[in-house]
């Protein structure tokens, strides 16, 4: 389920950046939100390929390690997500 969700939240972070970056265009403001987005995708990149790589190993201890990485990856970028979303929403004057 990581696998699939992660990779639309990629997206998501995606189009955020590309949005902000016509905002910005724009309103001529410069603003840390789309950085923080770009690196938010990189999170959830980091969890769809350690969910996509459980679901292939053999090994028992291998897959634990990458079920947890993918989790762990996952709950930080959503929780980086929910952040950026507060940055926009009450800091940045759009």
């Amino acid at each position: 389920m990581i696998c699939t969700i992660s990779a639309a939240m990629v997206g998501v972070c995606l189009t955020g950046i590309g949005l902000l970056r016509v905002v910005i265009s724009y309103t001529r403001t410069d603003t840390i939100a789309d950085d923080l987005l770009s690196f938010d995708a990189i999170f959830f990149l980091v969890a769809t390929l350690a969910a996509y790589m459980a679901m292939r190993v053999d090994s028992d201890v291998r897959l634990h390690r990458l079920e947890r990485i993918a989790d762990v990856a996952f709950i930080l970028a959503m929780i980086m997500l929910t952040g950026v979303c507060f940055l926009i929403t009450y800091v940045v004057n759009l």
